[in-house]
């Protein structure tokens, strides 16, 4: 029934009201006390109708609703079948929330729900049993002030500001900590970003089993490279001897320098583990003594040069004489591998360019080549150890494959991120961004 409808029939009910009252009120001699009368029954009716309507609604869980004619009778109608309706998605939603509760209850992994200001908002119960949170109590508790440790709080901050902690990216990263009720065990927190209002998603998983394994793994490459160091400078020792000799035969000179050049490159490769062990098997953030990043590239600038085979051109543009705060080994390390790796792959004619920069966000080191580039299918799995877009091109170059991966780790315990932009057949550049705190200006006396 439309509302012209009931409108009408209020006006029809109305009006016979009135009517009858001056009926009534003809017959006493006074028509329009009559017709007041019969206009204020009319109301009474109403308001009784209302009253009647107002006590179903509070009981209309438990009551039957109540049998009215006419426009009182539609609008109880309407209000039956939005109740119902109500009621029908209201069973439905707790259907879902029970479904969902258990879903997440069967999860292996725990579950936390952040606001913006990194309060929890929600739980399920792996979560619970992991960190140990406590229903209700925790509820609108900071993260951080739950799990203390100080590489969970960076790395929960590097999030929110968009820089990485140590050993982590920015956004969607992860940090393995040792649990709050075992420091035997290990925990993983996975970050996943923003959605709705602001809210983000902490994923823990426990990595106990995990962490052990890449344990034992790094304890064996480090004992295993180590060992490997004096067998070969044995050998090498020895093929020098050989490759000194006078009397030694011309068909087993060519062989001997072979198997030198080839010891030499398993050397690097040993010195390359035993360095990406170190790094790995570092704790917390490097440290920050200030390294002159315009004196290194000066340095690492004139080697390149003073090879036999160097690129054409090799480019500096240093803006900004700020220090680099962070170990000077690592640091070191991480702008010889790229300036090594761009003149090796660029050839004798290109331009190898190389720039220091520093702003708001922190300092920003970068190396660019014209170079051979690289395939974007490759650009995923570049920092892999061993990982090699053209094999046999990069072993006749006399690389380890394991460069970028220890520039990788040197980045990123220095709180930054390294990302690589490149184009197959024009070039590449690699690009380590340093947080704000990494960076002191040099001060003029």
């Amino acid at each position: 029934m439309g509302y012209s409808t009931i409108l009408l029939q209020v006006a029809l009910r109305a009006g016979l009201s009135a009517l009858l009252g001056l009926l009534v009120g003809f017959a006493a001699g006074l028509p329009w006390i009559g017709i007041a009368l019969g206009l204020a029954a009319y109301l009474f009716w109403t308001l009784w109708q209302l009253v009647r309507f107002e006590h179903w609604l509070r009981r209309r869980a438990s009551e039957q609703p109540p049998d009215f004619g006419g426009p009182w009778g539609e609008v109880v109608a309407l209000a039956t079948r939005l109740y119902r309706r109500k009621q029908f998605h209201k069973r439905r939603v707790t259907q879902l929330f029970r479904e969902f509760r258990q879903m997440t209850a069967a999860m292996p992994d725990g579950v936390i729900v952040l606001s913006g200001q990194d309060e929890i908002q929600w739980f399920n119960r792996r979560a619970a049993d992991m960190i140990g949170l406590r229903r209700k109590l925790d509820f609108g508790q900071k993260v951080q002030n739950l799990v203390r440790h100080p590489d969970f709080v960076r790395f929960l901050e590097g999030a929110r500001f968009g820089e990485g902690s140590a050993g982590v990216p920015a956004v969607g990263g992860t940090v393995i900590i040792p649990s709050p009720r075992d420091a035997d065990s290990r925990l993983s927190f996975h970050l996943i970003a923003a959605y709705g209002l602001g809210q983000r998603l902490l994923l823990v998983r426990d990595s106990t089993r995990e962490a052990r394994v890449e344990s034992m793994r790094r304890d064996f490459v480090a004992n295993a490279s180590h060992e490997l160091r004096s067998p070969l400078t044995v050998v090498t020792g020895y093929l020098d001897t050989l490759a000194d000799e006078p009397g030694l035969d011309e068909g087993w000179r060519h062989p001997v320098e072979e198997m030198r050049r080839q010891m030499v490159r398993m050397r690097e490769i040993v010195d390359s583990l035993l360095e990406l062990s170190r790094l790995e098997a570092a704790n917390g953030e490097a440290p920050f003594e200030a390294v002159d990043v315009a004196g290194l590239v000066a340095l690492l600038r004139r080697d390149v040069m003073s090879a036999q085979a160097h690129p054409a051109v090799f480019e500096v543009d240093i803006e900004s004489p700020a220090r680099l705060l962070g170990a000077p080994g690592e640091i070191h390390s991480i702008i010889a591998n790229l300036i090594s790796n761009a003149a090796k792959y660029t050839p004798e004619t290109g331009t190898v360019a190389v720039s220091w920069r520093v702003d708001a966000n922190g300092g920003h080191f970068a190396v660019s080549d014209t170079g051979i580039g690289i395939g974007s299918e490759h650009l995923p799995r570049l920092t892999e150890r061993f990982y090699r877009v053209d094999a046999g091109r990069s072993r006749k170059q006399g690389g380890t494959g394991l460069g970028l991966a220890i520039v990788k780790h040197a980045v990123h315990r220095h709180g930054g991120t390294l990302s690589i932009e490149s184009v197959e057949g024009k070039g590449s550049t690699f690009s380590c961004h340093f947080p704000a705190r990494r960076v002191a200006a040099v001060t003029t006396s």
